[in-house]
């Protein structure tokens, strides 16, 4: 759909469909459906960001409880989100090894202790090998760092979620 029909939308079918470009969250798009009209994708982004970004430690904490395990019991029981179970199967979450989802399991596990909330990276950009590694080098970081790290990481999702559902906006001919 391109940007003037997401400006028509009303506030529940905007909530609809773009509940989940935040994992879980559909108070962020419900929030942000006032700032209508946007002038193009790149604004309903901001606005998302901006949302994000004036909450609270403990609210940004919130969002990134909203995400699964990687390569968790909601992977393999088929109860992720539809966006979710393809991010993860995109990045070969879901045929790791025994020693992969031994690997996976412990060091999530390890990081949900340390920091209180689970290990989000944008799945479509990295594939299951650089997950793991992402996950055991950031088991090391400060816990205010790595709360900062997992936003930047719910952008992206949200970025390549927004891109899937709404035009981008074609250049100008001059």
């Amino acid at each position: 759909m391109d940007i003037a029909t997401v400006n028509a939308l009303p506030y529940e079918d905007f909530v609809n469909i773009f509940g989940n470009v935040v994992e879980k969250c559909p108070i962020i798009t419900a929030a942000v459906w006032s700032g209508r009209p946007f002038v193009n994708l790149t604004a309903l982004e901001a606005a998302i960001s901006e949302f994000i970004d004036a909450l609270p430690e403990s609210g940004k904490e919130g969002i990134l409880r909203c995400h699964p395990d990687l390569a968790g019991r909601d992977l393999h029981s088929r109860t992720l989100t539809r966006e979710s179970q393809e991010e993860q199967a995109g990045a070969g979450m879901d045929a790791l090894s025994s020693a992969e989802a031994s690997s996976m399991a412990r060091l999530n596990e390890q990081y949900k202790e340390r920091f209180g909330f689970p290990f989000v990276i944008c799945a479509r950009m990295n594939d299951k090998a650089n997950i793991l590694r992402q996950l055991s080098a950031r088991c090391r970081n400060e816990r205010a760092v790595e709360r900062a790290r997992g936003i930047e990481e719910v952008k992206k999702i949200c970025h390549l979620r927004l891109q899937g559902l709404v035009l981008t906006d074609a250049p100008n001919k001059l």
